[in-house]
């Protein structure tokens, strides 16, 4: 079984800096694709940026130039780091792997894993 694991939320005054992990555990042949996503209160969960197996990055325009998304495949982990932090930015963030099992056929199997979501909160 496959686990994702977050860390790193919590409150912090507008300007200010947090770091988001995401650790994935179990038995597992690779990870493809990762990403953070995030829910305010009353919208819908927004893709915030993701990194690619070969490392090439993509953000939503709201955080360009304020986060930074980066992996440690040795450690099977996500970051996400967030500077500049502005009030608007409030909101549970989910972090998101695509990762390969090998299942009992034989055949290889991509599955979407999501972790349990982790609260950041900027004051102003």
């Amino acid at each position: 079984q496959v686990q994702l694991v977050e860390s790193g939320g919590g409150l912090v005054q507008a300007g200010g800096s947090l770091r988001l992990s995401c650790v994935a555990s179990g038995i597992f042949l690779r990870i493809n694709a990762m990403g953070w996503y995030r829910q305010a209160p009353g919208k819908q969960r927004e893709l915030v940026a993701t990194i690619t197996s070969g490392g090439t990055t993509n953000y939503v325009d709201s955080v360009s130039g304020r986060f930074t998304i980066s992996r440690d495949n040795a450690q099977n982990t996500v970051y996400l780091q967030m500077n500049s932090l502005k009030p608007e930015d409030t909101a549970v963030y989910f972090c998101n792997q695509r990762i390969v099992r090998r299942m009992k056929s034989g055949g290889l199997y991509e599955s979407n894993y999501w972790g349990q979501g982790t609260q950041v909160t900027v004051s102003s």
